[in-house]
C-alpha cells in the first residue's frame, strides 16, 4: 500500500498525521509519503519520525491580508502543478489530506485525477483547505458527530493520541492540584490571566499546587509574581512549579486535579483521553473560531468549562478554577464525561479507512510474521 498525508503547518496537524502514517505501515506494511510547506513544523517532526517530506509551494487565504491572499493566489497553480508531479511519481492508492496549507493542493490534485482520498478533519468546524475538497473526497475521519455532515461518507474516528494518555488513573484525593498551559509555546493571556488572579487564587482555593507552563516569552514574570506572592505572605500549602516547557506531559496531567488550557483539536483529544476536568479558554483568532466550537463540543456534555478570553479580567477565572476545585462531585462527573468522549483506536480506525477507500484489504498488506517475528 503506498499513503501520501498532505497538510502539516502546526502539531495538530502533524503529529495525528504521523500516528496515522506508523499505523498503516505498521498494519498495512504502507509506504508513506508526506506533502507539507517549507515554513512548517513538518519539516522538523516529519524527517525525525523516518518519513520522505515533499514540499509545495503555498500559503493562507483565509484571515490574512490581501497581499498575503494574492500572493496565495499567485502561487496556487504552481502548488497544484507539483503536487500533482508528486502525486504522478509516487502512485499513491490514497492520500489523506490532514488540513493546513498543502492539503489543498494535494487533495484537489488527487480529486481530479481520480484517486481515492481520504479527509481527517479534528475541529468540530472544518479548515479551509477541507471544506474546499469535503464533498469530493472518498471519505472522512472526523472527531466529533456535528463534523461528519460536511463531508461524503463521513465516520466518527476521533483524533490520535499518544497511548499515555489513555492510561492515566482517576486522580482520587491529595493535594489540589491545577495544571496551566497553552500549548508548547505558553499562552501571553493565559499567563497574564494567571498572574493577576493569583491573589485571590491563594485565598479562595487554600492548599492549591499549580503546575504551569508558560513558554520561553513569559517565564520570568510568572516566575517573579509566583515568588513574590509566595514571598509577601506564605501560605501553608500554596506551591507552584513554573516551567518554560513540560517534556512529559501526560505525567503533568496525572497529577493535575483541572487543566487550564486552549481548546485545539489535539489538546481537546488529550483532555478526554486522560479524562481530565477542564476550563478551555479558546483563542479568539484562531481560523474559522475553531477553537470556541471545539471547547463548546465537550463543554455541552458537561466535561469542561469555556471561560472567553474576553473575561480573563479581574477575578472571573479565579473564582471558576476555585469553585471546581471544591467541587470534587462535579470533577468526578466532568472527568467521566470526558472519558466518554475519547478515541483510545483513532489511529487504527483511520488507517482502516483510508484502506477502505483505496480498496486494499488489511490481510492482503500486513507483513507476514511469525512468531519470532520474522518477515516472509
Amino acid at each position: 500500500m503506498r499513503a501520501i498525508l498532505a497538510g502539516g503547518g502546526t502539531g495538530g496537524h502533524v503529529i495525528p498525521a504521523l500516528a496515522i502514517a506508523n499505523q498503516l505501515k505498521k498494519d498495512y506494511n504502507a509506504e508513506c509519503l508526506f506533502i507539507g510547506t517549507a515554513r512548517g513544523i513538518e519539516n522538523r517532526l516529519v524527517p525525525a519520525a523516518g518519513f520522505p517530506l515533499q514540499l509545495v509551494r503555498v500559503g493562507a487565504l483565509k484571515n490574512v491580508s490581501l497581499t498575503t491572499r494574492l500572493k496565495t493566489a499567485f502561487d496556487l497553480p504552481r502548488a497544484l502543478w507539483d503536487a500533482s508531479r508528486m502525486l504522478n511519481e509516487f502512485a499513491p492508492d490514497v492520500v489523506i489530506g490532514v488540513g493546513g496549507y498543502a492539503s489543498g493542493p494535494a487533495m484537489l490534485s488527487a480529486v481530479i485525477k481520480h484517486i481515492p482520498t481520504l479527509a481527517f478533519e479534528p475541529n468540530v468546524v472544518p479548515g479551509f483547505a477541507n471544506r474546499m475538497v469535503a464533498k469530493f473526497v472518498s471519505g472522512a475521519a472526523v472527531h466529533f458527530e456535528e463534523t461528519a455532515k460536511y463531508f461524503r461518507h463521513g465516520e466518527v474516528t476521533g483524533v490520535p493520541v499518544r497511548q499515555a494518555f489513555f492510561e492515566i488513573s482517576p486522580k482520587r484525593g491529595g493535594t489540589p492540584t491545577l495544571l496551566v498551559f497553552g500549548g508548547s509555546q505558553g499562552a501571553r493571556a493565559i499567563n497574564e490571566a494567571m498572574i493577576r488572579c493569583l491573589p485571590v487564587l491563594k485565598r479562595e482555593a487554600p492548599g492549591i499546587h499549580i503546575i504551569h507552563q508558560t513558554g520561553d516569552r513569559d517565564y520570568n514574570d510568572a516566575l517573579a509574581a509566583y515568588q513574590k506572592l509566595t514571598a509577601a505572605a506564605p501560605a501553608a500549602g500554596f506551591t507552584f512549579e513554573i516551567f518554560k516547557f513540560i517534556e512529559d506531559m501526560p505525567a503533568a496531567f496525572a497529577r493535575a486535579d483541572l487543566v487550564v488550557c486552549r481548546s485545539g483539536a489535539s489538546t481537546v483529544a488529550e483532555i478526554a483521553a486522560a479524562g481530565k476536568p477542564a476550563v478551555f479558554v479558546p483563542f479568539p483568532r484562531a481560523a474559522d473560531d475553531h477553537q470556541r466550537v471545539n471547547a463548546e463540543a465537550l463543554a455541552k456534555h458537561g466535561a469542561a468549562v469555556v471561560v472567553e478570553e474576553s473575561k480573563l479580567e479581574g477575578v472571573w477565572l479565579a473564582e471558576t478554577i476555585a469553585t471546581l476545585l471544591q467541587d470534587q462531585r462535579r470533577l468526578h462527573q466532568m472527568s467521566q464525561a470526558a472519558r466518554n468522549l475519547s478515541h483510545p483506536n483513532a489511529a487504527r480506525d483511520i488507517a482502516a479507512m483510508a484502506a477502505k477507500v483505496a480498496g486494499i484489504e488489511e490481510s492482503q498488506s500486513r507483513i507476514n510474521m511469525d512468531s519470532h517475528g520474522m518477515i516472509h
